[in-house]
């Protein structure tokens, strides 16, 4: 079963790229604030590089402006998760994390087996908007599509 509003995010440890990779745990990510998390099923891949990232940079500063973090996730190591965000022009603050394992796509119930694409378990590509780690809205996308799960999308649900 996949997460539902009012349910805490689960805690499980990500990596990122700041001074080096670092592990940070989602529990020091979501508490106490207000934030987005997107997933992406891969980086480098055409519609999260054409349309799903490029909608969170572009829309970035407005959910900033809101008092919103940001953060990006996806089934890849963080070296490749740092290496898109260059090319992709993410502005600091926009966080990169690696689910190398896919331990956050499993504990939400937003995982997908890629296998026929050669890619193993992934996370479907998804947002939510946290607050203080309590899920309040989860958009999820039908497989193959990008409707729901935008930066445009999100920012009319969420007020």
């Amino acid at each position: 079963m996949s997460i539902q509003v009012g349910e805490r995010i689960p805690e499980v440890t990500l990596k990122r790229i700041r001074e080096g990779v670092e592990t940070v745990d989602t529990t020091t990510l979501f508490d106490g604030r207000k934030a987005v998390l997107f997933a992406v099923p891969g980086a480098f891949t055409p519609t999260c590089s054409e349309k799903h990232l490029p909608s969170y940079v572009q829309h970035f500063d407005d959910f900033r402006s809101r008092g919103i973090e940001v953060f990006c996730v996806s089934v890849n190591d963080p070296f490749v998760m740092q290496a898109w965000g260059k090319t992709q022009h993410v502005p600091d603050g926009l966080q990169m994390l690696a689910d190398g394992n896919a331990d956050l796509a499993k504990a939400l119930g937003l995982e997908m087996d890629a296998s026929a694409y050669g890619m193993g378990i992934r996370a479907k590509r998804f947002a939510l908007y946290v607050e203080d780690g309590v899920v309040k809205h989860v958009f999820v996308e039908a497989p193959g599509e990008y409707k729901v799960s935008g930066a445009e999308h999100v920012l009319e649900q969420i007020g």
